[in-house]
């Protein structure tokens, strides 16, 4: 059986960073494929080719057997390939419906047009058990099903082909199950996945075949069944990663941080916090366990600065944090940090990162009141010195502080808006889903940085939803579920069983 698609010495280059060189697999019709690598390996850059997004330089790809050359993504659609990818391309405040039909609404009369998309999608939704409701309003839906959404877009435009870029990076436990029962029952029709993903337990659990890419080049590809995820991890970065990184002794300083009784309520008087309370104490990691969506976003908002809460006691190093008197939290982030208080947010490109500007300029973002001149102006020279260090020190890569950073890996932009706040000597640091959707040397680069801080007597506050991450930094453990804290767990205490049911309501007695 010819392969469902071949790449045969593809080629791509931005500039002077080859992103793909000689890159050559097949994946076979009818299965799923994994596709692993370091942050920046060309991954993304070469289903984006596959997709039409980006033309190769070099070399050609086959579709059953057959030579193509895609120019868009509308002729990639046409030869039944799908793309869901990392950051949802849906308009929110619009239906499901609506999303699906966007750009194939085929005249200016939609309603008959509707009434028949509906009914199909209904059809498709029941065939693949993927629960959304067709006029259900995007921004209405959990991250889950609009994931899901997302898929069903691509089954209605009959893909036989689907490209998932990072497919889990947001979703829980449940929903990840959940997606993979589609894609076995999409395989089981007879398409083609191709998975990226940083998450090599993944990989071993659904996929048949696994590429593997490092620095543009393809390293291997074997049967999934045939390998382990020490060994994916070693093709992936070239050496052995280490998983439980050294720990400095546990010795909490003063307190830090003090909260207490902590509410926020929406505009329409719905609870989002409810009777918070903690400490949190220098030299100690406190990470906050959840679901998402109950309560961890808003927390982290209101303690960087960004929202402001209805009521509460707030204190940072024993004073109060200054919201009192506000009609809004215009211009408090920036006081926060010229405080001390250190953000890393959960979502890099919406709070972190500027993408149209350089990455140098995106390392001083927050702080470029700090590299002025005696005259007022921006000190390029020490900020190209600043970045420089940045770029070396956390391994920023192509290491090119003039080039766009929209253009890096996710990964890579994540080691730079970390890199920013901690080159700022933070007394707290605010640490929002620090390794999603970054591949496994980033995950031990990211640990290390956060350790060390910790034991430099820095507090931090993590937010992850990720339980092994927690384990592997924590000092104490919050959970949280519907805007309340339900419990609090020693590291020593760290149980999955206990954590999830206290992440499904249950109060720890």
């Amino acid at each position: 059986m010819q392969p469902a698609v071949e790449f045969r010495g593809i080629a791509k280059h931005f500039g002077a960073v080859k992103a793909n060189t000689d890159v050559s697999f097949a994946i076979a019709k009818g299965s799923i494929h994994g596709l692993v690598g370091e942050n920046g390996a060309g991954k993304s850059t070469l289903m984006s080719i596959l997709y039409g997004y980006y033309r190769a330089d070099g070399g050609e790809i086959l579709l059953d057997g057959q030579a193509r050359r895609i120019h868009n993504s509308q002729e990639a659609i046409a030869l039944g390939i799908g793309m869901v990818h990392q950051h949802f391309m849906l308009v929110e405040n619009m239906t499901v419906l609506d999303n699906v039909m966007l750009g194939s609404e085929g005249g200016f009369q939609l309603k008959p047009k509707r009434a028949k998309v509906e009914a199909e999608l209904r059809d498709i939704c029941a065939r693949y058990r993927l629960d959304v409701d067709p006029l259900a309003t995007i921004q209405d839906l959990s991250v889950g099903a609009q994931q899901r959404v997302e898929i069903l877009k691509q089954i209605y435009r009959s893909a036989s082909i689907l490209i998932l870029d990072e497919p889990t990076a947001v979703l829980t436990a449940q929903e990840t199950a959940s997606l993979f029962e589609i894609l076995r029952l999409f395989k089981e029709q007879g398409k083609t996945i191709i998975l990226i993903t940083h998450k090599l337990q993944e990989i071993l659990d659904i996929t048949d075949t696994v590429t593997v890419m490092r620095g543009g080049r393809v390293i291997g590809a074997v049967p999934t069944a045939d390998t382990t995820k020490e060994a994916l991890a070693n093709m992936m970065v070239g050496r052995p990663i280490e998983n439980n990184l050294p720990r400095a002794p546990y010795h909490p300083g003063a307190p830090v941080l003090q909260v207490q009784d902590l509410q926020l309520l929406d505009d329409q008087g719905v609870k989002l916090l409810a009777d918070i309370g903690f400490t949190l104490r220098a030299g100690e990691i406190v990470a906050v366990a959840g679901v998402s969506g109950n309560g961890q976003s808003e927390l982290m908002e209101i303690l960087s600065g960004m929202r402001l809460p209805t009521s509460g006691q707030l204190d940072f190093l024993g004073q109060p944090l200054p919201f009192a008197g506000r009609a809004d939290a215009d211009g408090l982030p920036r006081t926060f940090r010229e405080l001390g208080i250190g953000h890393v947010p959960e979502d890099r490109l919406r709070d972190g990162v500027v993408k149209a500007f350089s990455v140098m300029h995106n390392t001083i973002f927050g702080y470029q009141d700090k590299l002025k001149n005696r005259w007022g102006l921006l000190n390029f020279k020490a900020i190209a010195g600043r970045c420089a260090e940045l770029m070396r020190n956390f391994d920023v890569r192509p290491n090119n502080h003039d080039l766009r950073i929209g253009l890096l890996s996710g990964g890579n932009q994540q080691k730079v808006v970390i890199a920013r706040e901690v080159l700022a000597r933070p007394k707290l640091m605010l640490v929002g889903q620090p390794t999603r959707g970054v591949d496994i040397g980033t995950i031990e680069s990211i640990h290390a940085q956060l350790l060390k801080l910790r034991d430099e007597g820095v507090a931090i506050l993590l937010v992850s939803v990720e339980l092994e991450e927690v384990r592997a930094l924590a000092d104490r453990i919050l959970v949280m579920c519907g805007g309340r804290i339900t419990g609090e767990l020693k590291i020593e205490e760290f149980d999955t069983t206990r954590i999830g049911l206290l992440m499904g309501g249950e109060h720890k007695s």
